[in-house]
């Protein structure tokens, strides 16, 4: 496939893809009260922690691996290992969560049942990248588009978070089913070792303590401030950042497709320009995004997000300018991923916990609005760390390029 094809395609699923959870929150707002809203954006956000567990142990270091047997003999190893481990953690979370009362813990019921279907579905888009068959991962996503689409029109208003959970779930079975045809045609015969995934060095071990300290901490903190603090104050924050999901499939598709695609850039000098490029035009696009939704009337925000529009309108200036901070931030992660992915860490854990740090001082000083601009404030922070690192790397002399895939998931003896 033709890179710029493979480029557009890319583009269009993660679109598709984040045009889905969009949708979904959206339905989920419109369907519920604000407090069943809340209650549902708790639940999902767990989803969304996992999720990112889930892509950086097994997904991210697909698209880092070369080799056509390798990538395929790795492709089936990593889906499976998804779908038996989502799986055994969902069996859990679903008994736990089993003797606690309540409709949040009822979500979380249905969330532990639908965690392979979705997890798994997911694995398969990281599959298809890194087979570089992106037309394959954007039909999956058009099917799951459509059938989570046609499973929440039929719910009324007042669906209590754990059917919604369950709807959202089971919607995603069908996509599940046809990726796992397409990629057992294109892998049959390919060796599945799923014992380099549990070694000691895999690269996804790395990649999931980047997740855990930068987003899922900032995550969960938001989790902890909504149950000692205001409990709204989940839905709102979430109810901004899902009017930012455009915004938010760009992010995703530089960060775990992008390196295939810029890695056919020969010149190492020319990757990060391209990158540095890349950053202005995300946070461009950012500021433009924000300001078409802060001139939007409040009829029309009411009908994207019912009763959580007016809280969640509150935070757009911040939410805006944190996404324009995300966007230089993301593409420097991705540079330094294209260096040295060893380097990433230290910034992940010393910028995510100080984003955490500002968030909660924001909120004792000034509540939801405060929480927002500090959140604002560490993303920033890291984006200007993310940079100066980049810059550090490209003084030093050039190091010898290193077998990336063989520290990502070692190929079968």
């Amino acid at each position: 496939m033709r890179a710029r094809t493979a480029i557009l395609c890319s583009v269009a699923d993660q679109g598709v893809a984040a045009l889905t959870n969009i949708l979904v929150l959206v339905a989920a707002a419109r369907l519920s009260t604000v407090a069943d809203f809340a209650r549902f954006s708790a639940v999902y956000l767990v989803f969304t922690v996992l999720l990112g567990i889930s892509g950086a142990y097994s997904g991210q270091p697909l698209v880092l691996l070369r080799g056509d047997g390798a990538v395929r003999g790795a492709c089936r190893s990593a889906v499976v290992f998804t779908v038996a481990a989502s799986a055994a953690l969902g069996a859990l979370l679903a008994a736990v969560c089993l003797l606690v009362p309540g409709d949040t813990a009822r979500a979380l019921v249905m969330l532990g049942l639908v965690l392979p279907v979705v997890l798994g579905q997911d694995a398969l888009r990281y599959a298809f990248s890194a087979l570089q068959r992106p037309h394959l991962a954007l039909g999956s996503d058009l099917v799951r588009l459509a059938c989570v689409l046609g499973a929440l029109s039929v719910l009324e208003y007042g669906a209590a978070p754990a059917r919604l959970i369950a709807v959202w779930g089971l919607s995603a079975l069908p996509a599940l089913l046809l990726s796992a045809v397409l990629l057992h045609r294109r892998t049959a015969g390919a060796a599945m070792p799923l014992r380099p995934m549990l070694r000691r060095g895999h690269l996804g071990q790395r990649f999931v303590v980047e997740f855990g300290v930068g987003n899922a901490t900032s995550q969960l903190s938001v989790l902890g401030l909504g149950a000692v603090g205001n409990p709204l104050l989940v839905g709102a924050l979430r109810g901004a950042t899902t009017l930012f999901g455009p915004l938010n499939v760009l992010f995703t598709s530089a960060t775990s497709f992008g390196p295939p695609l810029l890695g056919r850039i020969g010149d190492e000098r020319r990757r990060v320009r391209a990158t540095a490029g890349l950053a202005a035009v995300l946070a461009a696009t950012a500021a433009l995004w924000a300001t078409a939704l802060a001139l939007l009337p409040e009829r029309a925000g009411r009908e994207l997000l019912g009763d959580t529009w007016p809280t969640a309108a509150a935070l757009l200036p911040a939410t805006g300018s944190q996404y324009a901070a995300m966007a230089v931030g993301t593409c420097g992660l991705l540079a330094l991923r294209m260096l040295d992915p060893r380097t990433t860490l230290s910034i992940q854990v010393v910028f995510s916990l100080t984003a955490v740090a500002l968030m909660a001082g924001g909120y004792a000083l000034a509540g939801v609005p405060g929480a927002a601009w500090g959140l604002c404030l560490g993303s920033l922070c890291k984006a200007a760390a993310t940079w100066a690192r980049v810059a550090g790397l490209r003084r030093r002399k050039p190091a010898t390029e290193e077998a990336v895939s063989a520290d990502a998931l070692p190929s079968a003896p």
